[in-house]
């Protein structure tokens, strides 16, 4: 099953056309809504945030899932540490498709005074279960939408959400 979600996204990210950016080429406004999950004008996952400051539930999971695999290198909040970039900024040109296409098969920039590499995270299902709560909560952050504090409300679990986790992560 994990095989082919890896599959699954990695062809999603090489023939994915149009793709919304988190910066102003793309519009992260949610105008579709499913299940809880937000998307974009182009069908990419979005946040939500309400006037409260409630968020989407897979933008609350994004938070918890970054910090707990992702921050070690990127730093708390998507802000970059001295050997991996700020998410926060990536993710205002990155599209979702490149985004899930690093994170599954991992990248390597070597110039002449150093190597950065990110290892693939495509077998890794607390992270690759979770690649839109991630990529939802970074777009967040990307577009200054949430602060970079836990986020104190959020809706709650929908059923879907509670059925794919399980699905994903081999639970029955």
């Amino acid at each position: 099953m994990r095989t082919i979600f890896v599959i699954v996204v990695i062809a999603v990210a090489a023939f994915a056309g149009k793709t919304a950016l988190a910066d102003g080429s793309g519009d992260p406004a949610a105008v579709k809504s499913e299940d809880g999950k937000y998307m974009d004008k182009d069908g990419n996952p979005t946040f939500k945030v309400g006037a409260d400051g409630t968020v989407d539930w897979y933008t609350y999971s994004g938070y918890r899932r970054y910090h707990s695999e992702c921050h070690v290198c990127h730093g708390p909040d998507g802000m970059g540490s001295t050997y991996a970039p700020a998410l926060k900024d990536s993710l205002k040109t990155m599209s979702y498709a490149d985004f899930l296409g690093v994170v599954a098969s991992g990248r390597k920039n070597v110039t002449s005074s150093q190597e950065n590499v990110m290892p693939a995270f495509g077998d890794n299902p607390n992270v690759s279960c979770y690649m839109d709560d991630i990529y939802v909560y970074l777009r967040a952050r990307a577009n200054d939408a949430i602060g970079r504090v836990r986020p104190a409300k959020h809706e709650d679990k929908s059923d879907a959400a509670k059925k794919a986790e399980d699905s994903c992560m081999g639970n029955r």
